[in-house]
């Protein structure tokens, strides 16, 4: 019987992780270079001007939610493709593809 417990005991002890290279060489990494003040005015106002890439089910769920207001506006009576056709024009003035 002592021979099973023994056996089981080594069975649950955890193994050794491999032994890892003590000599690891790091890379060096180039600096960049610090933007001037001229370049940070640029990206800033750039970037604000950019219109914001959206997805096709984000765009599609816009045009949804603006036709809805549409034909709410109108009192939901009219002619729904009218409604869509037009919170698709407001969509795409805003987001551009």
């Amino acid at each position: 019987m002592a021979t099973a417990k023994k056996v089981s005991e080594e069975k649950t002890k955890p193994k050794k992780a491999a032994a890892k290279p003590a000599d690891k060489v790091k890379k060096a990494v180039a600096a960049k270079p610090k933007a001037t003040a001229a370049t940070k005015k640029t990206s800033s106002a750039s970037s604000s001007t950019k219109a914001k890439k959206i997805g096709d089910a984000e765009r599609y769920r816009m045009i949804e939610v603006a036709a809805y207001y549409i034909a709410e506006k109108h009192h939901f009576s009219g002619n729904t493709a009218d409604y869509w056709i037009q919170a698709e024009q407001e969509i795409n003035a805003k987001y551009p593809k």
